[in-house]
């Protein structure tokens, strides 16, 4: 089995540790991908501190890039060299939710979520002979790591790994939230609440469904000029939203709520800003078990709510679109990587994420 360097979390709230794990085997329907860049977002952070429960010691990392190093039995639609970019949320296409092209829902994906091996529930990473776990059914913070072929979707290789990375998730999410989830029409007003990778990459996927107002509400004034650099018409901190989007709307509100703050006061301030008979995307999230108030009022006339995960994905098509985006000056993404690191690094990007000093920061594998 190969050997690689890999950044493995052994106990909440410590450091994560650089340690050597064997890999294997590549089983039939497998792939073997060297990890070229890997992004830090904040699912990582939340499993570092204990908020998402991932069993222990386990690879993190699942926005991640890299190319083909060795296929599997069975698999014929990926070859050795093919640079891809990794997608989190693997599918059996036959259950109930597959079926209905909810695949975010599959029964095998959320059954054997909680276990942090790969699809099929078994390990494929070991250390000292003892199962290490990945989450998201990825790991990519390591050079090597295997996952099922339907995970690993090809790129155009003039694609670079780095910005490849974010496509991912955080991208995918936001840009997904706005063009396949929230029926956004040319000519609407959209308002984003938080400008992290997801928001930012709302207000663009905003922009790509022909939104014409596009108003990005963040309380950093850096994040809300960084937003109107990758396509926001305006920004605004949280405490002036409403009466903005009021004032651009002839009174209505938005068309459209993309929240991705993931706070109380963003979830009540979506339902608000949002007009009579539109639509509100929830991106991002607070602890399970957290209630979150709203005046009923706020959630009357024909109003529209739905909770997304990873944007209404569907990876082997959308990730190569969103590649070519970027490489055709559609879509911006050198504007979100804050920092690019090495491995060894990686506590310290984190400490960086926690203080809210990046967007995303980037492990360079080489």
């Amino acid at each position: 089995m190969p050997k690689a360097h890999a950044a493995i979390l052994r106990q909440t709230n410590t450091p994560l540790s650089i340690e050597s794990i064997e890999i294997g085997p590549v089983a039939p329907g497998d792939v073997l991908v060297r990890i070229r860049a890997a992004s830090l977002c904040h699912t990582d952070l939340e499993a570092i501190e204990g908020s998402l429960s991932v069993p222990l010691p386990a690879v993190l990392g699942h926005e991640a890039a890299g190319e083909i190093a060795e296929v599997g039995p069975g698999v014929e639609t990926l070859g050795i060299g093919d640079r891809v970019v990794l997608s989190w949320n693997p599918h059996c296409g036959t259950c109930f939710y597959c079926d209905r092209a909810q695949p975010i829902l599959c029964r095998q994906f959320l059954a054997n979520g909680p276990k942090a091996f790969h699809f099929d529930g078994k390990p494929r990473l070991t250390c000292e002979a003892a199962p290490v776990h990945q989450l998201m059914y990825l790991g990519g913070f390591a050079e090597y790591c295997i996952v099922p072929a339907q995970a690993a979707i090809r790129i155009p290789d003039a694609m670079p790994f780095d910005r490849a990375a974010l496509i991912g998730c955080g991208v995918m999410t936001g840009v997904g939230a706005a063009t396949r989830v929230a029926d956004l029409r040319w000519g609407d007003a959209a308002l984003v609440i938080g400008c992290g990778a997801v928001g930012l990459s709302a207000v663009q996927g905003c922009a790509l469904a022909g939104a014409a107002t596009i108003v990005a509400v963040d309380p950093n004034p850096a994040r809300q000029q960084l937003a109107q650099a990758v396509g926001a018409t305006h920004a605004c901190a949280p405490a002036d939203a409403l009466d903005l989007i009021r004032s651009l709307t002839d009174g209505r509100g938005a068309d459209a709520i993309i929240e991705a703050a993931g706070r109380p006061e963003t979830f009540r301030l979506s339902v608000e800003a949002v007009r009579p008979g539109g639509q509100v995307v929830w991106l991002g999230k607070v602890a399970v078990n957290d209630e979150v108030a709203f005046r009923w009022g706020s959630l009357m006339q024909e109003k529209r709510i739905i909770r997304s995960s990873y944007g209404g994905t569907k990876p082997a098509t959308d990730f190569p679109m969103l590649a070519r985006a970027y490489l055709d000056g559609k879509l911006k993404l050198d504007e979100m990587i804050s920092a690019r690191i090495s491995l060894a690094e990686v506590n310290a990007g984190f400490a960086a994420l926690k203080r809210g000093e990046t967007v995303r920061s980037v492990i360079l594998m080489g």
